[in-house]
């Protein structure tokens, strides 16, 4: 199906006087008799980098995987509430989960490449969306690694396998792969943790500049590293928001004292 791709294209087209990307009302969420995410309400806004915080437990990872509804392949969720992508509701019955995943992008906290070449790496989505040419799998891959920042180091050695690269490099290659179905949002969780620190910056300064193109919401444990590369941040603690602001303001002056206690290292 090369329309998905080209709907992609149409979406983002279509969507750029909106300033808002995700629109999260009363979302609650239980694990059996676990409520894990209780009455979230916040809005992710349009090619801003916004990142979500908070102790180990405290809900980040199972709100970014409500998002785009992979929390559902685990039997005893429940949720109640609505998250709305370009006002359409994603819990919808008529809204196909392979077209939500298509448009909302995920890069895992672990670098996750497949054990195939970069190139199939890369050409794996755009050939389940029906891309078999040749000379257009080529510019994709091309334009992927490129916007991955990440070309100039694989391009003699494409058809290598991902696995003999570094974390760091292979991290980037699931960003390009992600990138090479061309989505609207991308969804990383604790994309950075596993990484030494040059690795790390290289990431952070990808994340930099895939935001002038994307719209990118980012889980992390690493305080500094929000307050490096976030427009807005989300604490969490306890499955709720308890401030959502300009990442300026919520690192310089908080709200909440929860929140200052956090940031400050008196908990977490």
């Amino acid at each position: 199906m090369e329309t998905v791709i080209a709907k992609n294209k149409e979406n983002k087209k279509n969507t750029q006087a909106s300033n808002t990307v995700f629109k999260v009302n009363d979302l609650n969420l239980w694990y059996g008799e676990d409520h894990a995410l209780k009455n979230i309400n916040l809005d992710i806004d349009e090619k801003k980098v916004t990142a979500i915080i908070g102790p180990s437990g405290c809900g980040k990872s199972t709100f970014l995987k409500t998002i785009n509804r992979m929390v559902e392949m685990v039997p005893i969720v429940k949720t109640s509430g609505e998250i709305s992508y370009r006002g359409r509701n994603v819990f919808d019955k008529d809204y196909k989960v392979e077209e939500l995943r298509t448009t909302v992008g995920m890069v895992f906290q672990k670098p996750n490449p497949f054990p195939k070449s970069i190139y199939d790496n890369i050409a794996y989505g755009p050939r389940i969306h029906g891309i078999k040419n040749k000379k257009t799998l080529d510019e994709i891959v091309e334009k992927s690694l490129r916007g991955a920042a990440i070309w100039d180091e694989v391009k003699d050695r494409l058809h290598e396998n991902a696995y003999g690269l570094s974390g760091g490099q292979q991290q980037r290659i699931c960003i390009a792969r992600c990138l090479a179905i061309e989505p609207d949002v991308i969804l990383m969780d604790e994309p950075t943790s596993a990484l030494d620190p040059i690795s790390t910056l290289k990431v952070e300064e990808l994340v930099k500049e895939l935001k002038k193109d994307y719209s990118i919401v980012i889980v992390t444990h690493n305080m500094q590293q929000a307050a490096r590369i976030s427009d807005k941040t989300a604490f969490f603690l306890s499955g709720e928001v308890i401030e959502y602001t300009e990442t300026s303001k919520l690192f310089s002056n908080p709200d909440d004292q929860r929140t200052e206690d956090y940031i400050t290292g008196r908990f977490g």
